[in-house]
């Protein structure tokens, strides 16, 4: 059997007679695969749930997919070789899953908070032919690490969500970086919630309700 290139956890689909839909869950910087797990218990039976963790260790318990770095002025700048490779190796993890836990490699779900939703959607705007669904929260569009496919991005679907009062990835920042998806035609579901950098109970329940209509 083929192994990921991350270390995972994984919650194993109800389907067991054919290929099932994969959601793959990938943290945000300085947290670990356990994190967005704990989202499994309420999402549909079908998904074969594959949660992975960054490759770079952060301090504390932590992990990232790339390092981030600030000088003594406070500006921030960022490892990005390192973060195209992390969107390379999730794109090798998706085809992983479909050969190791017999997913659907036609119907993957993306879902990243922070730092791992900025590398998601760089993933499926780079690689939309084996990505369906993105949930991307609390995160951004960088296009320093997308190399945008010249394929059809009209089939891919971006449920994307930010919090009003977020200071580690400021709201306003995050929303003007959805300009790259206005200019590219790419449509997508953005909601605001008054909140930081964080889930709160009313976006999880929006984003289950929209994950659910994705299934129909």
């Amino acid at each position: 059997m083929t192994d990921l290139p991350f270390l995972h956890i994984i919650k194993e689909s109800s389907i067991k007679d054919k290929r099932s839909p994969l959601l793959l869950m990938v943290h945000g910087f300085g947290s670990n695969e356990e994190d967005l797990f704990s989202f499994s218990r309420a999402i549909p039976s079908e998904y074969t749930i594959v949660s992975i963790r960054g490759p770079i260790n952060t301090p504390g318990m932590g992990y990232a997919w790339y390092d981030i770095y600030f000088d003594n002025k406070g500006n921030k700048t960022y490892d990005i070789e390192m973060a195209i490779k992390s969107r390379d190796l999730i794109l090798k993890c998706v085809k992983g899953c479909s050969i190791k836990y017999n997913t659907d490699i036609t119907n993957t779900t993306l879902l990243g908070f922070s730092q791992g939703s900025i590398l998601i959607n760089a993933v499926a705007l780079t690689y939309p032919k084996n990505i369906k669904n993105v949930i991307s929260m609390s995160g951004g569009i960088d296009p320093n690490i997308i190399t945008l496919s010249k394929d059809n991005l009209n089939d891919l679907s971006f449920y994307i969500s930010h919090g009003t009062e977020d200071e580690v990835l400021p709201f306003n920042q995050a929303k003007e970086s959805l300009n790259f998806l206005n200019q590219n035609n790419i449509i997508y579901d953005f909601e605001t919630y008054p909140v930081g950098h964080g889930v709160c109970p009313e976006n999880f329940k929006s984003m289950l309700s929209w994950l659910n209509k994705k299934m129909l």
